[in-house]
């Protein structure tokens, strides 16, 4: 489930606290945290919406002025429901937090052995290590440009990125990505 940006920050600003969806079941279940920008949203209830549709209040709390302009946003179709969903709060992104430490050694210790040991199966030696110095050499550079560099379908290289980010070592970018303190501190201890 993907927010625009504006209506991240006015979810931020505790201007909506509503969503809808059209999906033939359920994409999210109460209590996810969906990570962004702004932090992780708390997902409240999620609830199919009855016959007569969407009220003009939830349409406002969810950020819209009307029921069309709602409705006009919304993906319908044959064999989807609208689900209302509450956005219960956002709580700071663990991920955030780990990407403005630099390291400990026994912290470096550990991150090398986690690459070490993906980069067991990975497509090439040192596989994790290179997506690390690509981007530190490249920041801002396309996902398709830097995953062209490693002869690798640009799909997986976003994955692998992502795993990276969850270990607080990458920054996603508007295009493509950057090292956070922690990865910075990563690849020159490895040096």
């Amino acid at each position: 489930m993907l927010f625009r940006a504006g209506i991240l920050e006015r979810i931020a600003d505790g201007e909506i606290d509503l969503a809808f969806r059209c999906w033939a079941r359920p994409a999210i279940r109460e209590g996810t945290r969906l990570r962004t920008a702004v932090g992780a949203i708390v997902i409240g209830k999620v609830t199919p919406v009855g016959a007569g549709g969407p009220g003009l209040e939830d349409a406002r709390r969810a950020g819209f002025a009307d029921i069309a302009a709602l409705m006009n946003d919304l993906r319908t179709g044959e064999g989807r429901t609208i689900y209302r969903i509450v956005l219960a709060g956002i709580e700071p992104d663990e991920r955030i937090v780990r990407q403005n430490g630099k390291l400990t050694e026994v912290e470096m210790a550990g991150l090398a052995a986690r690459l070490a040991h993906w980069d067991r199966i990975a497509p090439a030696d040192n596989y994790h290590w290179k997506i690390l110095r690509l981007i530190s050499e490249r920041p801002g550079v396309a996902a398709a440009e830097l995953s062209a560099v490693l002869g690798v379908e640009k799909l997986k290289f976003k994955r692998d990125v992502r795993k990276l980010k969850e270990l607080g070592l990458t920054i996603s970018l508007d295009t493509g990505y950057r090292l956070s303190l922690r990865g910075n501190s990563l690849l020159e201890g490895s040096k």
